[in-house]
């Protein structure tokens, strides 16, 4: 795997979360939960979200999912969301370190005005990930970003919650209650 393909899957939910998005979601199973969150339960994996944010399941840009914040206004110009990218994994020999390493330095080379806050290893059931806290530029936002990376099952899960850095305050509660919801089956 070359460094771009993994930079692809790591920049690119960037760009997309700044663009408008329609709600899809005629072919997810979803049920809500006491009427205020719904669960997105596909076969590898499940998560969580308010019943509020619209789940959207083009596959823009490779994504799984994206799942948008409602806009504050008419001059809401970013859409706070999480979105899952899955990438295929067989036959590249990089297990989570690597990867995480790879992204790290891409983080730091290709993103305007990179600086990684945190870079922290988690253990939740049988399941290692890393979680990674970085602030960069796209254009006219001001992004800060978590991602939390899992490689297993020669598959690497990229699930990344995305806030305007003088919002994220506002949305961090949030954006970690649907990103610690998610399950790998």
């Amino acid at each position: 795997m070359t460094k771009f393909q993994v930079f692809f899957f790591l920049f690119f939910p960037l760009l997309a979360c700044s663009q408008n998005t329609t709600k899809q979601t005629s072919d997810a199973k979803t049920s809500t939960i006491n009427g205020i969150w719904k669960t997105f339960d596909q076969p590898n994996y499940s998560i969580l979200y308010p019943s509020s944010w619209n789940l959207n399941l083009n596959g823009q840009m490779g994504m799984s999912f994206i799942i948008l914040s409602p806009r504050e206004s008419e001059q809401d110009k970013f859409s706070e969301n999480v979105n899952l990218v899955i990438q295929d994994m067989t036959g590249k020999d990089i297990d989570l370190d690597k990867y995480s390493k790879i992204s790290v330095e891409q983080i730091k080379t290709m993103l305007t005005n990179s600086v990684i806050i945190e870079s922290k290893s988690f253990k939740k059931g049988n399941a290692e990930y890393r979680k990674f806290i970085y602030t960069a530029d796209q254009g006219i936002f001001h992004l800060k970003t978590e991602q939390y990376y899992w490689v297993m099952k020669e598959k690497a899960y990229v699930l990344t919650f995305t806030s305007e850095q003088n919002k994220y305050a506002d949305y961090v509660e949030v954006g970690e209650k649907i990103m610690n919801s998610f399950i790998i089956k």
